[in-house]
């Protein structure tokens, strides 16, 4: 990979390794989200997909994710509206919004995703260990 490609290309002209190194690794995609069937409204919460591992913010089965979790997303400038829901640190969405990265991004301080100031290590609680009728208690935030 080139250094600092993302300042040269945009985002149609990532390699596949470039793009998959864009992702911060600070889970918050792997947030359960539920959304209001009346008014529309989008919540994320604290509770993780059980493939997500807290310690290192990664999927634990990134190859088979889509078969082990159907509603998992796959980020894609095909759906833009993904990047909706997407949290405002994203770099995918930083990029596609025509942003910079933060400086804290990984791939600027070469810093392990773990310890980047929006990571959800240290938050969020995996969904094994709660029942599908508590999710609504762990709404952490309105995300539109």
């Amino acid at each position: 990979m080139q250094a600092k490609f993302w300042l040269n290309k945009t985002l149609s002209e990532l390699s596949h390794d470039e793009w998959e190194s864009l992702c911060d690794g600070c889970g918050q995609c792997c947030l359960i989200k539920l959304e209001d069937e009346d008014s529309g409204k989008i919540y994320r919460t604290n509770v993780s997909c059980h493939l997500l591992d807290l310690d290192s913010c990664r999927c634990k089965d990134y190859a088979g994710r889509f078969e082990k979790v159907p509603e998992c997303v796959q980020v894609s400038l095909d759906r833009p509206d993904q990047f909706e829901w997407m949290p405002d640190s994203c770099a995918y969405k930083l990029l596609y919004e025509g942003k910079p990265l933060f400086d804290w991004h990984p791939l600027i301080s070469h810093n392990s995703a773990r310890n980047i100031p929006v990571s959800v290590s240290e938050l969020a609680i995996s969904e094994e260990y709660i029942h599908p009728s508590q999710l609504e208690d762990h709404i952490s935030e309105l995300i539109k």
